[in-house]
């Protein structure tokens, strides 16, 4: 049976109405994404580096541990006698010093050359001179004992000869004067607590052969390691000082470099 026209309007009108509110309640597909994606931490904000609470409660950090630093590389050792295993070096030694007029010219063309050396002083010189020995530390030199007052040591009795040696400067090297030595005396020194030290090339510029015979000694005994004797003190040493000037040109042109003993 077919309804009367008055009665359909207002019921298509009541589900229109139910429609729209319908709509209304569902939620936009655009609502539903943004509410369901997780965040994303950007490059660059702090979010990285944002503490996060452990289990004790304690801030903890989420980036990568620092690695360990690498251990500093090891030094030789001070008292490195090894003197052969640096390369091209050379050791310059200095006898019978400090002298007045010959040690600071000796120590001024080292200085020139950019060398170090070790003098062997005599306790009766420094006594006189001690500015000197000064100077020669405050240069980066060392200094070793020579003893008193340069007495062959062979010559001397036991208690003469530790008198010699401790009345000397305070080093851990002695040099026995003009190289006499035996077991005896280098079990003295070693109660000293010194090593006993003699040399490679001996110039012979106590001599005073002349500046050219003493520059050819020391380039001809020049190698890796060799301990090279002259002299600063005990006499006139203008031939050593010319020598040493012209040898040490030389030699460095040669790619030789110039270090003190361990003393």
């Amino acid at each position: 049976m077919t309804k009367p026209p008055g009665k359909v309007l207002p019921l298509v009108a009541a589900l229109l109405c139910g429609a729209v509110l319908a709509q209304a309640a569902t939620p936009s597909d655009h609502s539903v994404t943004s509410a369901a994606a997780p965040v994303s931490p950007t490059s660059g904000h702090g979010l990285l580096g944002t503490p996060v609470t452990s289990k004790r409660g304690e801030p903890s950090s989420t980036k990568q541990p620092t690695p360990p630093a690498k251990p500093p590389v090891a030094k030789p050792p001070a008292d490195d006698w090894n003197l052969a295993a640096h390369g091209k070096v050379l050791y310059l030694t200095f006898d019978d010093g400090p002298q007045h007029e010959w040690t600071p010219r000796v120590l001024q063309v080292l200085r020139k050359h950019k060398a170090h050396a070790t003098f062997f002083v005599l306790g009766i010189q420094v006594a006189q001179y001690p500015e000197l020995i000064a100077a020669e530390r405050a240069a980066g030199h060392t200094v070793g004992n020579h003893t008193w007052d340069h007495k062959t040591l062979t010559l001397l009795p036991d208690a003469k000869v530790r008198q010699e040696i401790a009345m000397g400067v305070k080093s851990k090297c002695l040099r026995p004067p003009t190289g006499a030595t035996n077991a005896k005396i280098q079990a003295i020194a070693a109660a000293y607590h010194q090593r006993q030290v003699l040399w490679d090339v001996d110039t012979k510029d106590w001599e005073k052969p002349g500046a050219a015979s003493i520059e050819h000694a020391i380039m001809a005994g020049a190698r890796p390691g060799a301990i090279i004797l002259m002299h600063d003190g005990g006499g006139n040493r203008s031939e050593t000082v010319a020598a040493l000037d012209r040898a040490l040109t030389k030699l460095t042109k040669l790619g030789y470099t110039y270090r003190s003993l361990p003393c």
